[in-house]
């Protein structure tokens, strides 16, 4: 926990500092969330294929990045809220002005009961 999740297409590749801010978004996961640096893990999945709207779908003009991140149950909306609000921040600072129109998005949720995981 944290299990953090960011999609995005691929077509933003080289215009997205992926590490700086995976970095930056566990540091506001520890400061907002109080969770242990060591527990943050951010998993990046590049889209090789992103429709937007009705545009061509093989169109290059836009680019689309959702963070999720899984919390243990128990946090405040407004915590919720101000990660969220925080994940879509550092988006801006990490994706460089391109030749895209970028649409972002970020979910907190609360990681199921059932949830168990294991370091080895």
């Amino acid at each position: 926990m944290p299990q953090i999740t960011v999609d995005y297409s691929d077509t933003m590749e080289n215009a997205f500092d992926r590490e700086g801010f995976a970095r930056a978004l566990h540091e506001a996961t520890v400061e907002i969330a109080a969770a242990k640096p060591e527990a943050c893990k951010t998993q990046f999945r590049p889209s090789a294929y992103t429709v937007f709207g009705y545009e061509d779908p093989g169109a290059r003009g836009h680019a689309i990045v959702h963070v999720t991140i899984g919390l243990l149950a128990g946090r405040a909306d407004e915590t919720k809220e101000r990660l969220a609000e925080a994940a879509l921040e550092l988006l801006r600072e990490h994706v460089a002005d391109a030749a895209f129109t970028l649409h972002a998005s970020a979910e907190i949720r609360d990681l199921d009961p059932s949830y168990r995981k294991f370091d080895r």
